[in-house]
C-alpha cells in the first residue's frame, strides 16, 4: 500500500513539475524598417497581431528607420537583427565589404515612378513635356530617371526640373510650384494625399522596362550562419504576415495604427499598402510565395545599378553574393 501511494505521490510530483515549467523563452527579434511607418509595412505589424511571428517562436519588436542607408548600417553592425531596405540600396554597401545579406526580396517590381495630381492629366510620357519635375539629386530614383527617360523617349530639355531634398519636392507639387515629383507609388503618393486630400497619378517606370527590386528583408551575414534555424523562422513567420495580410489590406493597415497611433490614417495607409501587393511578384513568380526572387531578376537589377545606380562594376562578378532564398519555406 505504500509503494503505491509513494508511486503515485511521485507521478504527481512530476506531472505538477512539468505544468511548472514554462514552455520556451521565445527569441527577442529586432526588425528595423527603412522609413517611418507607412502602408507597405502593414504585414509585419499584422503578423505581430496576429501572432503570426510568435507561433514561430519570435519575440518581434519592429523598430522605424531614417532611411535604407541607416538601417543597412545597423544591421551591419549588428545593431538590430533584420532590416527591411531598399536592396540596391544594400548592395551598394555589400560591395563596399558591408556583412549583410538579402534573405527574401519582397518588392521584386520597382515602385519608382513620376507622379502628379490626377486633375493634371499627366498620365503618360508625353505628357511631361512643358511641364516642371521636382527630384531630390543623388536619391535612387533621380538616378535611375535617365534611364526612364531613354524608354520613354524624353529629353531632358522637354521639362523643366527644380530640386530639393524628400520634404522639398513633396512641397513644390502640393504648393503648385511644380506638376511631378519622383517617388515611389505607395510612399509619396500618399503623403501628396494625407496633405491635400486629392489622389496622385503615377506614371510607373516598370512599365517602360524597368526591371529592378526594390525592398526586401537582410540580415547581418555572420548573423545567418550562427543562426540559420532563427533566420528561417523569421522568413517563415514573415511570408506567412505577408500572405495574410494581403488577404486583409485594411485590417492590416489597421494594425499599424494599433500599435502607433499617430502612423497615419486608415484610408491611406490602406490605399498604400493595395498599391503595395501588386510589386510582390514580376510575370515569373507570380503564383509563388512571396520573397521568391528569381536569378535573373536581381541580375538585371544588379546590371541596371551598376549602369546607372552607382553600383561597382564588380557586382557584376557575383550577383548572387548579394541574395539567398535558403531561408524561405517551401
Amino acid at each position: 500500500m505504500l509503494k503505491w501511494v509513494t508511486a503515485v505521490s511521485t507521478a504527481a510530483i512530476t506531472v505538477t513539475l512539468a505544468l511548472a515549467t514554462p514552455a520556451a523563452a521565445a527569441d527577442k527579434v529586432t526588425l528595423m524598417l527603412n522609413w517611418y511607418v507607412y502602408g507597405e509595412h502593414a504585414p509585419f505589424y499584422y503578423g505581430k497581431a496576429k501572432g503570426i511571428y510568435e507561433a514561430e517562436g519570435i519575440d518581434l519588436d519592429i523598430q522605424e528607420g531614417r532611411g535604407s542607408a541607416a538601417t543597412v548600417q545597423a544591421v551591419a553592425a549588428k545593431s538590430v537583427n533584420f532590416g527591411y531596405v531598399d536592396v540596391p540600396t544594400m548592395m551598394r554597401a555589400a560591395v563596399k565589404g558591408a556583412p549583410v545579406i538579402a534573405t527574401g526580396v519582397l518588392l521584386q517590381t520597382s515602385a519608382m515612378s513620376v507622379m502628379g495630381f490626377v486633375d493634371k492629366n499627366i498620365k503618360k510620357p508625353d505628357d511631361i513635356k512643358g511641364k516642371t519635375v521636382a527630384i531630390t539629386p543623388a536619391d535612387s530614383m533621380t538616378q535611375i530617371w535617365p534611364l526612364f527617360l531613354k524608354k520613354a523617349g524624353l529629353k531632358e530639355s522637354d521639362f523643366k526640373t527644380v530640386a530639393g531634398d524628400g520634404q522639398t519636392k513633396l512641397n513644390a507639387v502640393i504648393n503648385g510650384q511644380a506638376d511631378l515629383l519622383l517617388g515611389y507609388v505607395m510612399d509619396q503618393s500618399m503623403k501628396i494625399k494625407d496633405a491635400t486630400g486629392k489622389d496622385v497619378y503615377p506614371i510607373k517606370f516598370a512599365d517602360y522596362g524597368i526591371h529592378l527590386v526594390s525592398s526586401g528583408i537582410i540580415t547581418n551575414t555572420d548573423y545567418a550562419k550562427a543562426n540559420p534555424d532563427l533566420v528561417k523562422r523569421f522568413m517563415s513567420a514573415t511570408t506567412k504576415a505577408v500572405e495574410a495580410a494581403s488577404k486583409e489590406p485594411k485590417a492590416a493597415a489597421q494594425s499599424i495604427l494599433d500599435a502607433n497611433p499617430k502612423g497615419g490614417k486608415i484610408e491611406t495607409l490602406t490605399q498604400g499598402f493595395e498599391l503595395t501587393i501588386p510589386l510582390y511578384t514580376t510575370p515569373e513568380t507570380k503564383g509563388k510565395r512571396p520573397f521568391q526572387v528569381t536569378d535573373q531578376n536581381m541580375k538585371d537589377s544588379v546590371d541596371l545599378m551598376v549602369e546607372y545606380g552607382g553600383l561597382e562594376a564588380k557586382a557584376k562578378e557575383n550577383p548572387k553574393a548579394f541574395y539567398t532564398n535558403e531561408y524561405l519555406p517551401k
